[in-house]
This record gives C-alpha cells, sequence and structure tokens, in this order.
C-alpha cells in the first residue's frame, strides 16, 4: 500500500547548508515539523560506542536512518496540515552502495510505499555558513557531493528538487511557504 501525501515536504541538501536552522523558522510560525534522525542517531551511537555513523557501518546507519524516518512518517501521518521534514526517506536511495548501484530492495520499497509532496526543497551548500560541530565533521567540498547524490537520489525517485536561495532564514521560509502552498 503506498502512502502520499502531498502536504510532506522535504528539506533536504548537504550537511551545513541551513536546512535545521530553517526548519525551526517554520516551526516558531507553527508548522509541523519532523527533526532528522541522524544527527540523534550519531549522539547515540557515540554514547553506546557504536559504528553505525557515517565513517563506520554506512549500511547499518541507513537502514536506523530509514527506520526511524518511517516511524516519523506514521507519527504525522494522519496531519491535514503541511509537515516539514528534515530529510527524509528518498535521500537514502543511494546511501551505502557503490555509485551507480541500484538501491537496496527494502530502501527501495519505503521509497515507492512513503510518497512525500513530489517537490522536494534541496538547500545547495553555502560556504560562508558552513560550519563543523559535534556531528558534522566532514570539508565543503563533501557537503558539496552530498548535495548533488541527494539531488540525483530525489530525481531518481520521482521528485522535483527545487533549489531553495541563498537568502536570510525568514526568507528562506516564506519561499518554502510560497511554494508549499501553505503561506
Amino acid at each position: 500500500m503506498t502512502l502520499e501525501r502531498p502536504n510532506f515536504h522535504i528539506l533536504t541538501g548537504g550537511p551545513g547548508a541551513g536546512k535545521t536552522t530553517t526548519l525551526e523558522a517554520l516551526r516558531r510560525r507553527g508548522f509541523a515539523c519532523v527533526d532528522e534522525a541522524a544527527r540523534q542517531i550519531l549522539k547515540e551511537q557515540k554514547a553506546i560506542g557504536g559504528d553505525a555513523t557515517h565513517d563506520g557501518d554506512q549500511r547499518k546507519y541507513r537502514d536506523l536512518m530509514l527506520a526511524r524516518s518511517i516511524e516519523a512518517y506514521l507519527a504525522v501521518e494522519a496531519r491535514t496540515q503541511s509537515v516539514f521534514f528534515d530529510r527524509a526517506i528518498p535521500e537514502l536511495r543511494s546511501y551505502a552502495e557503490p555509485p551507480g548501484a541500484p538501491p537496496a530492495a527494502h530502501v527501495a520499497e519505503a521509497i515507492a510505499r512513503y510518497r512525500y509532496s513530489p517537490a522536494v526543497f534541496l538547500f545547495p551548500p553555502w560556504p560562508e555558513i558552513y560550519r563543523h560541530d559535534a556531528e558534522r565533521k566532514h570539508t565543503l567540498e563533501h557537503a558539496i557531493a552530498v548535495c548533488e547524490s541527494i539531488r540525483a537520489a530525489c530525481l531518481a525517485s520521482g521528485y522535483d528538487p527545487i533549489e531553495v536561495p541563498r537568502l536570510g532564514v525568514e526568507a528562506r521560509a516564506d519561499f518554502i511557504l510560497a511554494r508549499a502552498g501553505a503561506a
């Protein structure tokens, strides 16, 4: 059974491009928002000495992100108003797979089953705001490569990436709300 939710909007892109900050601005405006699973998983793995990380067992990390993303989707599936997700299932399409390889069968099934709005808000890398932190340790060049991989994964999954302009946080939130029909 496919669940299609045109009111579920994905904010995605490489690390450090302003997705989470923009999601917080949407939350302050009263919109339902779903935080990304990756940061929480990384914190948990660090606390227990686990290896399900982007530089450890990537498949295990992907599967944890997939499970959490499905849980998050199902937790808000009854909502009829706009819901904004900080990352989501489609970007896991090529994660932990060799370049050009098809997605793992269970990932492809999840992408087909849990559908979001066709328009995906893609945050391009922005060197002026990119910063390292406890979970984000990659270079800007890595962030650029991740963004392009996510763009390709979205397109291959039947989504239309809409690039979010490099504007102030509130202007980015306005841009998203106008295109999501939620303003």
